[in-house]
């Protein structure tokens, strides 16, 4: 299970990378409940639609911007990933922590960032 779950896990990851709608939604489908709730510092994002427009602001922030699990530790229908946020070039832009549970098809529900936001940014 935990192979799946990281699986799920990295396709999770890979839609922060891609800027088409389109392919967000499909790669959504493909891992997330339509439910799934998103939370950092800066954000709460209930559902698919809030989600996809919180990506979308951090391609306009960061263009090329993604990120890269460095650890994945999973059980229970739970886990945790140690990450890195990279640039285009791929230049370390910032690291974190996130906790995410599934349901029981092995779709992610609950994602939790953590990570050291910008000085002065704001929760949105």
């Amino acid at each position: 299970m935990s192979n799946e779950l990281q699986a799920k896990w990295e396709r999770y990851v890979s839609a922060w990378r891609m800027a088409s709608v389109a392919e967000k939604r499909e790669t959504f489908r493909s891992c997330l409940a339509p439910d799934c709730v998103y939370t950092d510092p800066l954000v709460v994002a209930r559902g698919w639609d809030e989600l996809e427009k919180y990506m979308l602001g951090f391609h306009e922030q960061i263009p090329g911007g993604h990120f890269v699990t460095q650890q994945f530790f999973a059980h229970h229908g739970q886990s945790v990933a140690r990450w890195k946020m990279l640039s285009r070039e791929g230049a370390t832009l910032g690291e974190g922590i996130s906790y995410a549970e599934y349901d029981p098809q092995a779709r992610l529900t609950k994602m939790t960032g953590f990570f050291d936001p910008s000085p002065g940014a704001e929760p949105a």
